[in-house]
C-alpha cells in the first residue's frame, strides 16, 4: 500500500511539473493555488459530464443503484484514508488488502440487505395476491 501511494504521488508530481512548465511557457503567471483551481475544476466538470448521463440512466432503472455507487465511492475514500492514517500514526499496518477486504465487507453486507429486501417484497406481493384472490372468491 505504501508503494502504491508513493507511485501515485510520483505520477501526480510529474503531471504537476508538466502542467507548471506548460503554463510558464505559455506566459501564464499562475500560482499553485491557481493551478489547483483550474485543474481540479476542469477534471471535476469532465467527470460530471461523463458520469451524469450514466447515473441518470441507472436512476431510471433503480435509484438503489445510484445510492450504492455513491456509498461505494465514499467508502473508497474512507478506507484509503484509514490506511493512510495507519501509516502516519503507526497504529496498525497500512495494507492495500485491508482496503479491498473492507470494501468486500460492504458489498457482502449490501448483498445481504438486498436479499432481505427481495424476500420482503416477494412476501408482500404474495400476501397481496392471496388477499386479491380471497376477495374475488367471496
Amino acid at each position: 500500500m505504501g508503494e502504491f501511494i508513493k507511485l501515485t504521488a510520483e505520477i501526480v508530481n510529474m503531471v504537476h511539473d508538466i502542467i507548471q512548465i506548460f503554463t510558464e511557457k505559455m506566459g501564464w503567471d499562475l500560482t499553485d493555488k491557481d493551478l489547483h483551481f483550474w485543474l481540479i475544476g476542469f477534471i471535476g466538470v469532465i467527470f460530471f459530464l461523463s458520469i451524469h448521463p450514466i447515473l441518470k440512466a441507472l436512476a431510471s432503472l433503480s435509484f438503489t443503484i445510484v445510492s450504492f455507487i455513491y456509498t461505494f465511492t465514499i467508502l473508497i475514500v474512507i478506507v484509503f484514508a484509514l490506511e493512510i492514517q495507519q501509516k502516519i500514526t503507526g497504529r496498525g499496518q497500512m495494507e492495500f488488502e485491508d482496503a479491498i477486504v473492507g470494501l468486500w465487507g460492504f458489498i457482502t453486507m449490501f448483498a445481504g440487505l438486498m436479499a432481505l429486501k427481495l424476500i420482503y417484497i416477494t412476501l408482500m406481493r404474495s400476501n397481496t395476491k392471496n388477499k386479491s384472490e380471497e376477495d374475488q372468491s367471496q
